[in-house]
């Protein structure tokens, strides 16, 4: 539990000051890219959404650079400045992946952001956290099976480190934000709630595409069971809980990580195991 109230300048200093200086300095171009035998290369291309990872990231480095020069506090405004070039970085590296080993993307239109800027955000913001939690998960299954070569998932998990720090700042920039404009926990609570609502209204829009082309949208790692021969439900959310937890680990334990999904993930869990456990009993009911 945080000791640092929400909404104060030691908390916003906290949040800001920590993202900064977490920073990585690299370039996608000198990366360690290892080499890829043929199978290697064409599991690589089976995989069905670089075309979605690509928008998504150009997208979202877009947003937030559009967003930045709204911000009044000079401390935030260059945080999310910096998430900025982030974004636009791993919008590069993907670049690069997909032009090292010719996978199947084309650079699509970013479409026009709407007035509100700050909402965009904020959506962007929430669905990046949901996203975030399934690939942790989808992440840790892919790395387990060695569905692709040790070097590539080293160089994914300098992004996944990333995006975890883009989350844990979002989540406290809200957290900032809202005891600024006065709300309190449940409110906050509530608001957090109805963004998560349009986030997941977005994943399952994609979801019901099923099998139509991408058309680099929208991205979450919903089909994670393409690195998988057997795929189990239960299975992958407890993954999502476990490695939310494990990499939340790594922050200063003053600064707000998300609660939701980690809590509406364990809930599931109790009961898929209830289930199971009562499952027995009803099959001896039914005979």
């Amino acid at each position: 539990m945080s000791r640092i109230e929400a909404g104060s300048e030691a908390h916003k200093d906290l949040f800001c000051r920590q993202f900064v200086a977490t920073h990585q300095v690299f370039d996608p171009e000198t990366l360690p890219w290892p080499e890829l035998t043929d199978e290697e290369l064409a599991r690589l291309r089976t995989i069905p959404f670089w075309q979605e990872v690509y928008h998504t990231e150009r997208r979202a480095g877009a947003i937030v650079d559009a967003f930045t020069p709204q911000i009044d506090d000079p401390v935030v405004r260059e945080a999310v400045a910096l998430q900025g070039l982030e974004e636009a970085r791993h919008a590069r590296l993907i670049r690069v992946m997909i032009d090292r080993y010719g996978l199947d993307a084309t650079e699509q239109p970013i479409e026009t952001f709407p007035a509100d800027l700050e909402t965009a955000f904020i959506d962007f913001g929430f669905g990046e956290c949901l996203d975030a939690f399934l690939g942790f998960g989808a992440f840790k299954n892919a790395r387990q099976s060695h569905f692709l070569p040790e070097g590539l998932f080293e160089i994914f998990d300098v992004l996944m480190f990333e995006e975890t720090r883009h989350i844990v700042f979002f989540i406290n920039y809200m957290a900032w934000r809202e005891r600024q404009r006065g709300l309190g926990r449940v409110r906050r609570a509530l608001k957090s709630t109805r963004f998560y609502g349009r986030a997941l209204g977005r994943l399952l829009a994609m979801v019901r595409r099923g099998q139509q082309p991408n058309d680099g949208r929208d991205f979450a790692v919903t089909q994670a069971n393409v690195f998988l021969d057997e795929f189990s439900f239960a299975q992958f959310v407890e993954d999502c809980y476990r490695e939310n937890a494990r990499r939340m680990k790594e922050f200063d334990p003053d600064l707000m990580q998300p609660r939701l999904l980690p809590a509406m993930a364990d809930l599931a869990l109790r009961g898929m195991r209830l289930w199971d456990r009562r499952r027995p009993h009803l099959r001896v009911a039914a005979r």
